[in-house]
């Protein structure tokens, strides 16, 4: 599973040193983190549509990993580290970690 979202994160890395005009993902990271943010936005508003509606589900949830995915590239977060993050967070139950902030 997660070996799918590996090659995804270096396709989108990958994408961004090519040109706008060669890649979807190259305009959205051309477009600076504010397009990339508002793109992740509308994705995130059609994921909760489609929850309510009960349709287009995973359709939606793929757009709104893809997006966010771009989005953290954007604003040079490394996927990798957000792995780590969750890997710690592991280590503690999730109401500890959420009173400790």
């Amino acid at each position: 599973m997660s070996n799918n979202l590996e090659n995804l994160v270096k396709t989108i890395r990958d994408r961004k040193n090519k040109g706008e005009d060669k890649s979807y993902t190259s305009s959205l990271l051309s477009g600076g983190l504010v397009r990339c943010i508002d793109k992740l936005q509308e994705e995130f508003d059609e994921l909760k549509e489609a929850l309510n509606d009960n349709s287009n589900i995973v359709h939606e949830a793929a757009d709104t990993i893809y997006h966010l995915l771009v989005t953290l590239e954007a604003a040079n977060i490394k996927f990798e580290d957000v792995l780590k993050e969750l890997e710690n967070r592991k280590k503690q139950s999730g109401i500890k970690e959420k009173n400790s902030r």
